[in-house]
């Protein structure tokens, strides 16, 4: 990625998407567990390459949980698109 003020609002953004997840009662603990552990991957210190591949990997993890609400298994998918958009560039 070359532009790191743009992928910094890109990462922002999955971190909102991330919180609202976090935030939704009706979504399993485990699921919330793994977003919360990527969500923790941004913000670690270190190579955005690294801490996007861990997200994906926490995130991946609990895609296709057959307890996810349809709502929440959409926002997950999106969250995963983003973050491999970004692994991408």
């Amino acid at each position: 990625m070359k532009d790191e003020g743009e992928l910094v609002k890109r990462i922002e953004e999955i971190k909102r998407q991330i919180d609202t997840i976090i935030n939704d009662m009706s979504v399993p603990k485990n699921v919330r567990s793994a977003v919360i552990d990527a969500k923790n991957s941004l913000n670690a210190p270190g190579d955005y390459t690294i801490r996007v591949s861990n997200a994906i990997y926490n995130i991946d993890s609990i895609s296709n949980d057959i307890n996810l609400q349809p709502q929440a298994r959409t926002i997950i998918w999106n969250i995963l698109s983003q973050l491999e958009s970004i692994k991408e560039d």
